[in-house]
């Protein structure tokens, strides 16, 4: 379990496959951390260098203050970029994940050999609606809206009280340190990348589980529409996490869509 100091944030961090393949980083959802990727990774790791993270505030990285900016967290996603010696990679961005990228790719889109924006789109929420949810927190603690946010993430039949994946991921939600999903929570209020995905020219991939509560359908395929060029895949049985709960599927797109990709890359 690796962990180095990016932008003064002791960032816990993994790399599996060979050294110097093509590499893919996979940016997790608010309140979890890289271990939502586990099943994901082995469909990826044998062809491509596959980097994941806990992102400041969250897993097993530090906790600084909150609030936290976007720009914060996509400075950390550009250190440790740096940190592998990667000019480029396809970032894989789930729900924040995605916004870190357009962060990234805001300033630096060079970097970017392809964009996967999963469960995710150009802005999510409100200020009313994150500002509840600080608050609410701030009260009584993530488990007060702990099963809210579990239904946005789950499909029925997976949130079954006799299905100890569900126990596990709900434990991982109740875990997250406060002040690191706080932090987000105001960086995800504060967040508008419209116009960067407007303006965005990377091939990019936007995936949706068909039963997502927290980023319908709907609200990715419009994300999707603000992309020139981009895809828009449904991954049907998932919500929010489709890499829980349809890793298979989920590694073949991603697969698919790296191979293409990095042909292209090749071939410039």
């Amino acid at each position: 379990m690796p962990f180095d100091r990016i932008n003064d944030i002791a960032l816990h961090h993994r790399a599996d496959g060979p050294e110097g393949a093509p590499a893919i980083v996979l940016i997790n959802s608010l309140g979890t951390d890289c271990r939502i990727w586990d099943a994901v990774v082995p469909g990826l790791a044998d062809r491509y260098r596959v980097i994941r993270y806990d992102k400041r505030g969250h897993g097993l990285s530090q906790v600084p203050p909150a609030p936290y900016r976007m720009d914060d967290h996509s400075a950390d996603l550009r250190g440790l970029l740096d940190h592998y010696g990667l000019d480029r990679a396809l970032v894989v961005g789930l729900s924040i994940g995605g916004l870190i990228a357009l962060g990234l790719a805001a300033g630096d889109e060079h970097r970017l050999a392809g964009l996967v924006m999963m469960d995710t789109a150009h802005r999510i929420g409100d200020a009313e609606g994150w500002n509840a949810r600080i608050a609410a927190i701030e009260e009584d603690g993530i488990a007060a809206i702990a099963d809210q946010i579990l239904s946005r993430w789950f499909t029925p039949s997976f949130r079954s009280p006799d299905n100890p994946a569900f126990t596990g991921y709900s434990s991982m939600l109740l875990h997250t340190p406060a002040e690191g999903y706080l932090g987000s929570c105001a960086a995800l209020r504060d967040a508008d990348n419209t116009e960067t995905a407007r303006r965005l020219s990377t091939p990019t991939l936007c995936l949706v589980g068909d039963q997502d509560g927290s980023t319908p359908p709907d609200l990715v395929r419009s994300c999707a529409d603000l992309i020139a060029g981009s895809r828009f895949e449904i991954v049907e049985g998932a919500g929010h996490l489709p890499c829980i709960e349809q890793p298979a599927k989920t590694a073949r797109l991603l697969r698919e869509f790296a191979a293409e990709i990095f042909a292209a890359d090749t071939a410039r």
